[in-house]
């Protein structure tokens, strides 16, 4: 369903990014930022997923400006590998330009959702509150949202959280869902990452559920 295409960015950096197209006219668009793990199989099936929705999607591979076309596993090497990247080499604020020239490039299919796993999830905050054109964001188990809550919103957020993460302890959802009122906050019975059907952390019924409350959440208002 997807193909590879190139994106060029306003300082000229070009990348590449995974684009997903419904068959029919789109209600909308998403852009889906991915986890530490680059624009691997599980993110291109996720964002081929919103395309099956209806939805025009796109993933930019924001690892590119670092190394072209990083794609893990979830192994523990991969995740040092990842958080290095994510965390240590990248410049998170090319990062959000780059998501900003994806929703600019899906724009043309209608407004604009973004939705985010992980170190995405955080960057699904952040577009949110600094970039535009964004006209709904769901943020996934985003870590590092609780030292970005001096920062508003301008559209609608939902945010999702697993009640077993050892990464975002729940004390750190309750300080989230005080600095942030405006903010709907759903909490599973869940680890880490139980989006990823790649991964042993994987929950079923949570990822069932949490996507069904995103693609409602985006059908309020995209489309």
């Amino acid at each position: 369903m997807g193909t590879r295409i190139q994106l060029r960015a306003d300082d000229g950096f070009t990348f590449s990014a995974w684009e997903s197209l419904p068959t029919g006219k789109p209600r909308g668009a998403v852009v889906v930022i991915q986890e530490i793990f680059g624009v691997n199989a599980h993110i291109r099936e996720v964002t081929d997923g919103f395309a099956a929705a209806g939805y025009a999607a796109i993933a930019p591979q924001i690892f590119d400006r670092v190394q072209p076309d990083v794609e893990l596993g979830y192994r523990a090497e991969d995740m040092g590998t990842g958080i290095k990247i994510a965390f240590q080499q990248l410049d998170r604020a090319r990062a959000l330009g780059d998501v900003q020239t994806a929703i600019n490039h899906i724009s043309a299919h209608g407004k604009v959702g973004v939705v985010g796993y992980c170190f995405g999830g955080l960057l699904t905050w952040l577009s949110a509150c600094t970039l535009k054109g964004v006209a709904a964001a769901s943020a996934y188990y985003g870590g590092g949202i609780v030292n970005e809550t001096g920062r508003k919103a301008n559209c609608p957020v939902i945010m999702h959280f697993g009640e077993l993460d050892a990464h975002i302890p729940l004390a750190d959802v309750e300080k989230i869902k005080a600095a942030i009122p405006a903010a709907t906050i759903y909490v599973y019975a869940a680890d880490h990452g139980f989006n990823c059907d790649h991964r042993g952390s994987y929950d079923a019924a949570a990822a069932k559920l949490a996507l069904d409350r995103t693609l409602t959440f985006f059908s309020q208002h995209i489309g």
